[in-house]
């Protein structure tokens, strides 16, 4: 196990990295944008009366990724929402090297093409630094969800963080990774 390469890092290396440094017209193979980490969340408003919701969406989101979730806490009150400075009101799970890997993997070959009326990924999602965001409306897409098990279908977030210093170079790599933007 320890001498194992994910099929789409194995890509990146022979084919993708070489692509986009001709390309883009890099003069240093340090220059070529790579993944970083990828960062899976979701709110759990509700968790505010039902702490039972934020057990289930961390057991969704490890069993999404593979990697224990962690709870995240709420940074300030907000009295409309009855909302006070700690409450643990979400999930959210970094992924690096491996496993960042098959996550990508997966979601960008297993769930997206599961999505009901897929026409393709939002290409405005960049920050304008090469990193990407999305949303996805219902965790049932993934294939490790049990439709029978799952306490409510709720949505969640996915931000790809890259090295690439423009967004056009971020989703150059994410186009050859296979990312199905819209047209």
């Amino acid at each position: 196990m320890s001498n194992y390469i994910p099929r789409l890092k194995k890509v990146y290396k022979d084919k993708i990295a070489p692509e986009l440094f001709k390309e883009l017209g890099y003069t240093s193979v340090m220059q070529v944008p790579k993944l970083t980490k990828v960062v899976v969340s979701m709110g759990v408003g509700e968790a505010l009366t039902n702490k039972k919701l934020l057990d289930a969406a961390v057991t969704d989101i490890t069993l999404i990724t593979g990697q224990q979730a962690v709870k995240t806490k709420a940074k300030k009150s907000i009295a409309n929402f009855k909302l006070r400075e700690g409450n643990e009101v979400g999930v959210m799970v970094t992924l690096r090297g491996a496993q960042m890997y098959e996550f990508l993997d997966r979601l960008i070959n297993v769930a997206l093409p599961r999505v009901k009326d897929f026409r393709g990924i939002n290409p405005n999602g960049f920050d304008g630094h090469g990193n990407y965001s999305l949303g996805i409306t219902e965790q049932i897409i993934f294939p490790e969800i049990d439709f029978d098990k799952i306490e409510r279908v709720s949505g969640l977030n996915v931000n790809i963080v890259t090295s690439a210093r423009t967004d056009n170079d971020a989703r150059a790599l994410l186009t050859k990774f296979g990312m199905p933007f819209r047209k």
